[in-house]
């Protein structure tokens, strides 16, 4: 095998014991850095409302190469591979999902200081967990986060709820979910579309986020406007970056990789 052919990271799954049921984690470490040079603080991952640890696919292996650190994945309960979870979530499960289960996932690999970076709603979790461990978060990424509930939102929620209807589209999610599918549709769709989440939003928490921040997001989002990235900016307390990406939906990490990794690792090589 070749230097360029040689694994640039290696991946461990691992389990995650909460008192509501198993997590499932994967942590990727890169291979061209000994133990004493790793930085120790690695980056946490968090997923979208369909999303769990297979679905970030390339991207924490890429991540990790580019910055020389350990990235780690979870599923949360109910999500990919963890524990099953019946009940409905409740109209804090954004802010909750920082202080229990990060906070659990935080606490099995050992970590103090982190870097949180987070897809759609798991880009409200980062922000909240910024905001929970203020004095450990060094910094905190978000890509296609929505911070308050908007016409746009709502309409692509609704438009994808209609579209789960087949079901060669649930289907597809019984491949990352299993058993697990319709629950994990359900509580995307009926949580954000309940009338009594209309008001939630990230105004509250953002001025607790004093680190350093980069808010990304596809020009062409359909699930939030630009307005969503530039309100994340401002009401941060800390300095903020806005990147607005091109020709762009939803996915800029699966639609444009290169392009996200590259931002992401010269941004967290500015980092003090």
């Amino acid at each position: 095998m070749s230097e360029s052919d040689a694994p640039r990271n290696t991946a461990q799954d691992i389990w995650v014991e909460h008192p509501h049921g198993r997590l499932f984690s994967r942590v990727w470490t890169p291979t061209n850095r000994g133990a004493s040079t790793l930085p120790a603080e690695p980056i946490v991952l968090l997923h979208d409302s369909l999303g769990c640890v297979d679905l970030w696919r390339d991207f924490p292996a890429e991540l990790s190469a580019a910055t020389g650190r350990r990235v780690i994945a979870y599923d949360r309960l109910g999500f990919g591979r963890s524990d099953p979870r019946d009940d409905t979530l409740n109209l804090d499960f954004i802010a909750d999902e920082a202080r229990s289960y990060f906070a659990t996932v935080r606490r099995h690999y050992g970590f103090s200081g982190f870097i949180v970076l987070g897809h759609s709603v798991g880009g409200g979790m980062a922000v909240n967990c910024a905001a929970q461990f203020p004095d450990d978060c060094k910094a905190v990424i978000t890509i296609a986060a929505q911070a308050f509930l908007e016409d746009r939102t709502i309409k692509g929620i609704r438009i994808a709820k209609e579209q789960f209807q087949d079901d060669k589209q649930i289907d597809r999610l019984r491949r990352y979910h299993g058993d697990k599918a319709r629950w994990v549709l359900d509580a995307w769709t009926e949580t954000w579309l309940a009338p009594d989440f209309a008001d939630w939003s990230l105004h509250p928490v953002l001025p607790k986020v004093s680190c350093p921040l980069l808010a990304i997001h596809g020009l062409h989002d359909e699930y939030g406007s630009t307005r969503h990235p530039e309100l994340i900016g401002e009401l941060s307390n800390g300095p903020a970056r806005v990147e607005i990406i091109p020709d762009t939906f939803h996915m800029p990490h699966r639609e444009k990789p290169d392009t996200i990794v590259t931002l992401v690792s010269d941004f967290i090589a500015t980092l003090p």
